[in-house]
């Protein structure tokens, strides 16, 4: 009796001292949305480099591009909230997906948690060297003598780079023929190719064309010029006034992790944006750091989700 009583006393021990490892104790999984070579993969690398630096454990990127992000949200959303499974989502999955389909496969409020905002970036309008200008305000003329002659590719319908280009129709008064892909990456293969005419891209997958010549840019989408491209105006110096269009990127964990894992990842990101070679790669594609808390988070979701509808439903995007 005293032998098995000992048994399950060191039984009982033992898995207490399990349940109280520190985390993070196995690997971790990070589960970037969008197809390897985009700014979403991109920053997935660099943040997943740096996390496993801190913690001690590989820390891998799990590309799971398709439906516009839904894919790698819903399998995030369906695993464990232990801190084993990280999600980098972005506002174009957040905030516009669910005006877009009529049954999204999870709630963007409800189903995940928050940790912080990670990076905040521009978009670069892109023109195939063919066409035969050098200023938005030629762009602008070019288009309005050949009204639905041009085309402007982007990621897919509703991602940042297509309400980019709605944003320019609408406030520029332009006639030109939206061409969605399945990420932003193959719409600037396109326009390199010269399938289509302009691109608003993001800058990771737009900056080696640029620097080849390949592709032209004509102007930033943001409100400050890009220390990328310092040369080039942003879209209100090039004469389109108040238009500005940001992309955002947060670090999120399925529904239910605990309050001390949120606080754990939040701070550890909040010390790795603030790095100098952070600061210096995120400077080189064109992204500014950002930290938040995890309801500065939930504030942006709900903001962007309200400003996002009216225009797409101007540009006749109907939920599919």
């Amino acid at each position: 009796m005293l032998r098995r009583f000992a048994l399950i006393l060191l039984l009982v021990f033992s898995g207490g001292l399990s349940a109280q490892a520190p985390y993070p104790s196995k690997p971790i999984r990070f589960i970037a949305p969008f197809p390897p070579g985009g700014a979403t993969d991109t920053l997935c690398r660099l943040l997943a480099q740096k996390l496993s630096e801190a913690f001690g454990q590989p820390v891998t990127v799990d590309n799971r591009p398709g439906a516009s992000g839904n894919i790698g949200h819903e399998l995030a959303m369906k695993t464990a909230p232990d801190g084993y499974t990280l999600l980098l989502t972005n506002s174009s999955t957040l905030t516009t997906n669910p005006h877009l389909f009529r049954k999204l496969p999870f709630d963007p409020l409800g189903d995940f948690t928050p940790v912080s905002l990670v990076a905040t970036a521009g978009q670069v309008l892109v023109v195939h060297p063919s066409v035969p200008v050098s200023s938005v305000a030629e762009l602008v003329t070019l288009a309005k003598t050949r009204p639905g002659q041009l085309n402007f590719g982007s990621g897919g319908k509703g991602i940042q780079s297509h309400i980019s280009g709605e944003m320019f129709k609408s406030m520029t008064g332009v006639n030109i023929v939206h061409v969605p892909y399945k990420g932003t990456v193959q719409a600037v293969a396109d326009l390199v190719a010269g399938q289509v005419q302009l691109v608003f891209s993001d800058m990771v997958p737009a900056m080696p064309h640029i620097k080849s010549g390949r592709i032209k840019p004509l102007a930033v989408t943001v409100a400050e010029r890009s220390p990328a491209l310092p040369e080039v105006p942003t879209m209100i110096e090039a004469g389109v006034p108040g238009y500005s269009a940001t992309l955002w990127w947060a670090v999120a964990l399925p529904k239910g992790a605990e309050p001390s894992l949120v606080q754990r990842l939040n701070s550890e990101l909040g010390r790795i944006i603030a790095l100098p070679d952070v600061k210096e790669r995120y400077a080189s594609l064109g992204m500014t750091p950002a930290h938040s808390t995890p309801h500065g988070v939930t504030d942006l979701i709900r903001a962007d989700t309200q400003k996002f509808g009216p225009i797409l439903k101007a540009a006749g995007v109907e939920p599919e």
